[in-house]
C-alpha cells in the first residue's frame, strides 16, 4: 500500500512514521529543504527507513490518485540518467532508490497513491495599515524563521496581533539582543475566563507561559499598531471592537505582525470545510475518497495536536485502528484550539485603521479605494486585480473579502500553487 503524505511539520512526520511502522510504503513530500515544518525548522532530524522524503518539492494537483508534484531546486541535466532509463515521471520505489529519488529534478511529476494525507500547515495572517507595506513589517512568522537562523533584522522591534504566538516570537527576538518595545495584543485576556473547560483539559499550556516571562512585563492587551511611517510607530488602545480609542507613538524599527493563522487548503478546493479548515471524522477522513488530513488544515490547535492528529490519520490510511494516547489528546487538543479560535477571533473594527490609499494587496498595489463593488472573490479580483499577484491571495485574500463583504472563497483553486506553463505543457498528453 502507497501512502503519500504532503507536509513535513508535526503531524506530517507523525503521519509518515506511524504509517510506515504499520507497513505501508510512504513518500513524504514537502517543499522545504528539511523537515520540521515552521515549528521545528531545522531541528527535526527527520529519518525513517519506511519513509521516502522528497524535500524541495511543491504538489500542486491532486487529480484522483494521483498528486503532482514539482521540484524546485536542481539543475535539469541531473535528470538524464533517469530519463535515459525510460522513467516516465512516476515516482515508483520498486525502480528508484531514496538516494534516486532525493535527486529528481525540477519539474512536474506525478505520484500515485492508495491514500493521500494531507498536512500543509498555516500560514500568517497580517492585518494592513498605513504603512504596513513599507520597510521594516514582516509577519511574525518571518520573524520567528529569521529567529531560527540567528537573524533579527533590527535593533527596536514591536510584534503586534492576537494570539499566543506572539509570546514566543518576541521571545526568540529578545533572546538574540533585540530591544523589544513592546508586544501588543489586540484582545483581551477576559475572553479566556470563559473557556474554563479548554483550560481544565489542557493545563499543562499554563506552565508554557512560564518560558516567555521575561517578555510579559512589554505585553500589553487591547493594543496594536494601527500605522507605521518610518520608525515613527502608533500605538492604539482598542475597544472590543478593536476600534481605536486613543493612540500614542513609540519608536522602533521593525514591527511583526501576526493576527492568527489561515490554512492551506489549496489542495482539495472540493472538500467540504467548516469556516477555513477541513472537516474530517474521528479517523482523519476528508470528504475526498481515500483522502486524510492532520494539523492546522483542521484547526489551530499547536504543535501537540497536529502531531496528535498525524497518528491518527497515518494510522487509518494504513488500515490500522488509531492509538488511544493519540485519540484522547485529540479530544483535549480540539477543545483548545475551538477556545482558542474564540478568544482570538480578529473583530471588525481593524477595517477603521485603513485610509484611503493604505495597499491591500502589496503583489498588485491595490490600494483600499481601489476595491470595486462586486459579488464574488473571483468579480472582485477581476476588477480590482486584488489577490492577483505572486501571492495569489494568500496574504490579502481574506482581508479584502472583509473590507468589501464578499464571501471569502478560501483559496479554492484548482492549482494549489504557481506554475511555470513551460511545464503544465511538459506534461504528458492523455490518451482519451
Amino acid at each position: 500500500m502507497r501512502i503519500v503524505v504532503v507536509g513535513a511539520g508535526p503531524a506530517g512526520m507523525a503521519a509518515a512514521r506511524t504509517a510506515a511502522d504499520a507497513g505501508a510504503s510512504v513518500v513524504m513530500v514537502d517543499s522545504e529543504p528539511e523537515a520540521g515544518g515552521q515549528y521545528l525548522r531545522g531541528r527535526a532530524r527527520f529519518g525513517h527507513a519506511g519513509v521516502t522524503h522528497l524535500k524541495n518539492t511543491e504538489a500542486w494537483l491532486v487529480e484522483g490518485d494521483v498528486l503532482h508534484v514539482r521540484r524546485t531546486d536542481l539543475p535539469r541535466d541531473e535528470t538524464s540518467r533517469l530519463a535515459d532509463s525510460g522513467w516516465d515521471g512516476a515516482l515508483d520505489r520498486e525502480r528508484l532508490s531514496q538516494d534516486e529519488t532525493s535527486r529528481l529534478a525540477p519539474g512536474p511529476r506525478r505520484l500515485r497513491f492508495d491514500a493521500l494525507i494531507i498536512a500543509t500547515g498555516a500560514y500568517d495572517r497580517p492585518l494592513p495599515f498605513p504603512g504596513w507595506d513599507g520597510p521594516g513589517v514582516i509577519t511574525a512568522g518571518a520573524a520567528q524563521a529569521l529567529a531560527k537562523q540567528g537573524v533579527t533584522l533590527a535593533e527596536r522591534v514591536v510584534v503586534t496581533g492576537t494570539g499566543p504566538f506572539l509570546l514566543p516570537v518576541a521571545t526568540a527576538l529578545q533572546d538574540l539582543g533585540a530591544t523589544l518595545v513592546g508586544v501588543y495584543e489586540a484582545s483581551s485576556p477576559t475572553r479566556w475566563l470563559r473557556e474554563a473547560r479548554a483550560i481544565t483539559a489542557n493545563r499543562h499550556k499554563i506552565g508554557e507561559l512560564a518560558r516567555y516571562r521575561k517578555v510579559l512585563p512589554r505585553l500589553e492587551t487591547r493594543s496594536a499598531v494601527i500605522a507605521k511611517h518610518g520608525d515613527r510607530v502608533t500605538v492604539a488602545k482598542l475597544d472590543g471592537q478593536w476600534r481605536p480609542v486613543s493612540h500614542r507613538t513609540v519608536q522602533a524599527d521593525l514591527v511583526c505582525i501576526g493576527y492568527g493563522f489561515l490554512p492551506r487548503t489549496d489542495l482539495l478546493p472540493d472538500a467540504r470545510r467548516t469556516g477555513d479548515f477541513y472537516d474530517v471524522d474521528e479517523r482523519q477522513r476528508t470528504s475526498v475518497e481515500n483522502v486524510y488530513a492532520a494539523g492546522e488544515v483542521t484547526g489551530i490547535g499547536g504543535a501537540d495536536l497536529a502531531e496528535a492528529e498525524g497518528v491518527i490519520a497515518g494510522a487509518a490510511a494504513a488500515g490500522q485502528d488509531p492509538p488511544a494516547k493519540a485519540v484522547e489528546a485529540v479530544r483535549r487538543g480540539r477543545l483548545f484550539a475551538q477556545a482558542l479560535a474564540r478568544a482570538h477571533a480578529v473583530q471588525p473594527g481593524w477595517q477603521t485603521w485603513l485610509d484611503p490609499d493604505t495597499t491591500v494587496c502589496r503583489c498588485e498595489k491595490v490600494r483600499l479605494e481601489d476595491l470595486t463593488d462586486a459579488v464574488s472573490m473571483r468579480e472582485l479580483k477581476l476588477s480590482s486585480r486584488v489577490a492577483m499577484g505572486r501571492c495569489q491571495g494568500r496574504i490579502c485574500g481574506r482581508n479584502a473579502a472583509d473590507l468589501t463583504g464578499v464571501p471569502f472563497d478560501g483559496q479554492r483553486r484548482v492549482i494549489a500553487v504557481p506554475i511555470p506553463l513551460g511545464e503544465l505543457a511538459a506534461l504528458p498528453e492523455e490518451k482519451s
